[in-house]
This record gives structure tokens, sequence and C-alpha cells, in this order.
């Protein structure tokens, strides 16, 4: 059975790696949530996705030159300021706290393929062993050195690799790297790659995925899951057929 996951939350609707985002895409019968992690000046796990706090808050400059003081006083409301009033930038811990008493999927991604971000994956492992979580995260990353340094220091946790460019055999090379997963762009996640993938048992999410005929096309083929900025859609159209 195809998982449905929200990227960012449900991002189409509300703002990313907030959450009110993640609560919705919850509400919305999501299996899980995809969140993005860096980390404050400070060390602290913080969710959000760009490197800089430009984009998504009312703030400037790079997340790992603020502290968590510093960045918890920003507004992350984005572009959805004219439907909610404030959204904070949440820490990792706040939503594995809330992701455990709901029993709901969460893929963390690691972005750390451009700023290097020294101890993150400790950090992250740290709050997924408190949170007794292990069963229900899935790590992924397009720096696959960190894909290999999780896997030796957790390897029980699920990993996958993310990719934009298409990979000669990904099911082999995630497994080469320390993965059991692919995470490719929806547009190098062909039928047969899924397919082949599923066969040599990887599982295979594609991501981005807001097209109605692509979600159709992912069900019938029985991938394992995708991710969508459009979690509530998703689910309409899985339990439609």
């Amino acid at each position: 059975m195809t998982k449905i996951f929200g990227h960012r939350g449900s991002a189409g609707t509300h703002p990313e790696n907030t959450m009110i985002s993640f609560e919705q895409a919850y509400k919305d019968g999501a299996d899980g949530i995809e969140l993005d992690v860096q980390l404050s000046k400070d060390g602290i796990p913080v969710v959000i996705h760009d490197e800089k706090v430009n984009r998504t808050t009312d703030g400037k400059g790079f997340v790992q030159d603020m502290t968590w003081h510093e960045l918890k006083k920003l507004n992350a409301v984005h572009k959805f300021k004219k439907h909610y009033k404030h959204a904070q930038i949440p820490t990792l811990e706040e939503v594995l706290e809330w992701a455990s008493r709901k029993q709901t999927i969460v893929n963390i991604e690691l972005k750390n393929s451009i700023l290097p971000y020294a101890g993150m994956e400790e950090k992250v492992l740290d709050l997924v062993d408190r949170y007794k979580m292990e069963n229900l995260i899935i790590f992924s990353s397009f720096n696959h050195y960190s894909i290999a340094r999780l896997n030796t220091l957790a390897p029980n946790i699920e990993k996958a690799v993310l990719y934009m460019e298409a990979i000669y055999k990904p099911w082999e090379y995630t497994k080469w790297v320390g993965g059991s997963g692919i995470h490719p762009h929806i547009k190098v996640a062909t039928p047969s790659v899924i397919q082949r993938s599923q066969h040599a048992g990887v599982t295979v999410r594609p991501f981005t995925v807001n097209d109605e005929k692509v979600m159709k096309r992912l069900f019938e083929e029985k991938c394992a899951g995708f991710f969508t900025d459009y979690p509530k859609k998703a689910v309409q159209i899985k339990y439609q057929n």
C-alpha cells in the first residue's frame, strides 16, 4: 500500500515545516511527514529547509549563525500571512515529541550537503532515541556520506539516499552507501526504476509529487510511497479507487 508523506507537512496549503503544517498533514490522513533539519549556532536541531531564514521567515541570515533563542523569535508563516498570524520554527525535539504521541512516521532529511554541520547525526539520533521513535523514523540526505555515517551509528534505522539526477542501478547504489531506500526526484523515478528497485527489496519514495495523474500512476505501480505538498489531495485519490 503506497504511503503518503506530507512534504514539509502540508506545504502547499500551510506554512512549511511548522507545527501547523505537520498537524494538518496528520489530520488529512497522511501516513507520515517529511521535514528538514539544520543546526542552530548553539547546536540545536531545528526544522527549516533553507540554510538561511530569509525565504520562510521575517528574519535574515544563516541558521547556523543564530542561536535557538534568536530563531524562535522569528515568524515562519512565510507566504500564508493572510491565513496565519504567527508560526514558530520548531525544534526537532518538539516535532518528535508530537509525532511519538501520534505514532506517525517521520522522514528526517539532514540538510548537510551544503553546510557540513559537525555532529548533526549524533544530535538527531539522540533525540530519536529519547522519544523511542526508531521504528517510525526514515533518514534521508543528499549527502550520502551522512547516510553511510548514520548506517554505522544506527544500522537498524531506515535510511534512504536522496538524488535529483539519474543514478545507475540506484537499488544497488543505496545498499552500497548504507541505505535501504531511494528518494529520487519524480522526473527520474521511472516505472522501470520503481519496479527494479522494489524487486530488489529497496523502498522507493519519489518527491515532490503534486500532479494528480502522477499520484494515480504511483498508486497503480504500487510504489512504496511518495512526498507531496498536498497530502489531502493524495489521500482522496488513494481512496477513491
